[in-house]
């Protein structure tokens, strides 16, 4: 063999093991994030919200079901769910399962497009277009409704289009949501924040800055995302490549100023879309973020 076809099975070589690592090792390396988030009152006490996205659970992926309950031995005063729950339509048990430990305590959900339906294969070099030009395109559908009766029968507020008070931790929250601004389903309920409120938190699944910018304008202070999978493949030194939506690539995941005194959260998910079960540079998490004061 010469040099040049050396090199060629090198790269080969190479490339088949980063991508065993992706799909075999790295996209069930869950991890827990933590982030102190500057919002709340001087002197006030902590409140601690769990952020957890884009579970995308399949029945058979009982190793995230499992790591995904144990987070409720975090304590947590609030958890916040930003959608793409399930990747099958029999997955609603098993999304039942992994949060029925947190069902004890406050929460509040809005839903994702991967909540409304499944799956559909598709070229991966389409995320580099622009994604305001591509047609969505839907897979089965999935029982959503289902899912939605469930959490709001265990307590858990549904602010998909909505908003509400609720308190966590002995504390007022003002809260509201869209649903998923990915497909075009969101239709923000515009109105300022309640000032007298202990913490103004804002909902999404896909973090659009046309969105965000509402949000930040009506003076929620914190606003959380998911759907980016944090890039799902980043490059080292460089970060993630794409995030599916409107936002910089550089917001892909964690915490960020956004506009005056708003921050802005975006999970990297637990899962992944199931026609391309991988993760580079990228593991799949959950959030706990501490509110202190400003």
């Amino acid at each position: 063999m010469g040099p040049l076809g050396k090199i060629a099975a090198g790269v080969a070589i190479a490339g088949a093991g980063t991508l065993a690592y992706a799909s075999l090792v790295e996209r069930n390396l869950f991890t827990l994030r933590r982030f102190d988030v500057p919002v709340l009152a001087p002197e006030a006490e902590p409140l601690r919200v769990l952020h957890l996205s884009d579970l995308h659970l399949t029945p058979g992926q009982q190793r995230k079901q499992r790591w995904v309950s144990h987070l409720a031995g975090l304590d947590p005063d609030l958890v916040i769910v930003t959608g793409d729950n399930m990747a099958h339509p029999d997955s609603v048990a098993h999304v039942l399962a992994a949060y029925q430990p947190l069902f004890d305590v406050p929460g509040a959900f809005v839903f994702g497009s991967n909540d409304y339906t499944g799956p559909v294969l598709k070229n991966p070099f389409t995320y580099f277009t622009h994604h305001d030009k591509r047609d969505y395109k839907h897979g089965v559908d999935l029982p959503f409704e289902e899912l939605r009766t469930a959490f709001t029968n265990a307590g858990w507020a549904d602010l998909n289009n909505a908003r509400t008070q609720l308190k966590a931790g002995g504390r007022v929250i003002d809260l509201v949501g869209v649903d998923d601004p990915h497909i075009g389903l969101d239709a923000y309920p515009a109105g300022p924040a309640d000032p007298r409120a202990d913490a103004r938190i804002a909902l999404a699944h896909a973090p659009e800055p046309r969105v965000l910018d509402e949000f930040a304008s009506d003076g929620y202070e914190l606003m959380l995302a998911g759907h980016t999978h944090g890039g799902q493949v980043r490059v080292p030194g460089v970060g993630a490549l794409v995030t599916n939506c409107g936002l910089h690539r550089s917001m892909a995941r964690g915490l960020h100023r956004w506009s005056g005194d708003s921050w802005l959260h975006v999970s990297a998910g637990i899962g992944t879309h199931p026609t391309a079960p991988i993760r580079f540079a990228c593991r799949p998490e959950a959030s706990l973020l501490t509110l202190i004061p400003r």
